[in-house]
């Protein structure tokens, strides 16, 4: 079943999901007031990847209540590297005033030695970053322009059967434009639109503690067309819909449900070795050869995160709503895994 979301307010008077489903744009109203699931479980967080054939820079600007997050990655896709550097700062239970859509308003955040903002100018998005210190690699700093967002999103609203008044309203824009430059230590690399692509994961919620996610994306020409895609699953109740799409020159083609068949080694997953994605309605049919694996892993009294976000080449086909197929050839993807408490 995918069901389709109807316009009107994200949460009822009891802070519930007012209905769970998928959409192609954010129908639903997201008002941080309306929640009742307690301050401390709200989170909210925009995240941009932006790469092109070679390398590539991921931003996130995160409140989640009890600490926040300005953090920055570098990723060199033809050395097989990253650097990622995430300064945190504490209790801002909502002082970041993120927005309550991704389509207006703008982030803007300094703490000691880092700042970001992202901000809507006229004809796109301008992501702003600065870190005084990038690891051993001196200063980060990047000025990137998002344009040509895509008329179609992923977006989803999923509740978690366990706490009623949990929730995690989601957009994902797959496929931005991007021009603009980054430099780390004096080293400058820029980004042309015509090869060049950002994806924004724009997400509100109130979350449970524990909680295990499989998210996917890629974006990039096929056939002489801009195509992107979004998979994933794992944590909520998602039997309204999916969040698996498919995009093809901005207009989406909804799937219904996927796995991530990751390969194990001794009984654990084997992130490096080559994965493959099916589907139930045999519409998602890919290999994945991974190239780089962007691995994190906290564990701090109650808090605990294990990151494995895997960038790598896609290869096999995917069918759109009128049965046509797609063939991907060394498509440039990113498939991850992420368990939390938190």
């Amino acid at each position: 079943m995918q069901h389709r979301l109807s316009p009107g307010p994200l949460l009822n008077q009891k802070g519930e999901l007012s209905e769970a489903g998928y959409a192609a744009s954010l129908v639903r109203r997201y008002e941080r007031s309306a929640i009742k699931g307690g301050a401390a479980r709200i989170k909210e967080w925009d995240y941009y990847l932006i790469h092109n054939g070679q390398y590539g820079v991921a931003l996130t600007i995160a409140d989640n209540s009890y600490m926040g997050m300005l953090s920055a990655s570098f990723l060199d896709f033809e050395a097989k590297t990253e650097t990622t550097i995430s300064p945190m700062f504490w209790f801002p239970f909502g002082k970041t005033n993120f927005p309550a859509s991704s389509e207006t308003g703008d982030i803007v955040k300094s703490i000691k030695g880092a700042s970001g903002s992202f901000t809507h100018e006229s004809g796109g998005r301008r992501l702003r970053f600065h870190l005084d210190s990038f690891g051993k690699n001196g200063a980060f700093d990047c000025d990137i322009l998002l344009t040509d967002a895509p008329k179609d999103t992923m977006v989803i609203a999923t509740p978690f059967a366990e706490q009623k008044t949990a929730f995690y309203y989601n957009q994902k824009i797959i496929g931005m434009r991007a021009g603009g430059s980054f430099t780390i230590g004096g080293v400058t690399r820029s980004f042309d639109p015509a090869d060049s692509f950002g994806l924004l994961d724009w997400g509100r919620g109130v979350w449970t503690y524990e909680n295990t996610w499989y998210w996917g994306a890629g974006q990039g020409i096929v056939s002489g067309h801009r195509f992107g895609f979004n998979i994933g699953y794992g944590f909520g109740d998602v039997s309204a819909a999916s969040e698996n799409m498919l995009f093809l020159d901005g207009v989406h083609h909804k799937l219904d449900r996927l796995t991530f068949n990751i390969p194990l080694r001794d009984g654990k997953e084997d992130y490096l070795s080559p994965w493959t994605f099916s589907s139930n309605d045999g519409r998602f049919e890919t290999a994945f050869t991974p190239v780089l694996d962007r691995a994190a892993y906290t564990n701090v009294g109650p808090l605990l995160s294990d990151q494995h976000q895997v960038f790598g080449y896609m290869d096999g086909f995917v069918a759109l709503d009128d049965g046509s197929k797609l063939e991907l050839k060394h498509f440039l993807c990113f498939a991850e895994k992420v368990h939390n408490k938190w």
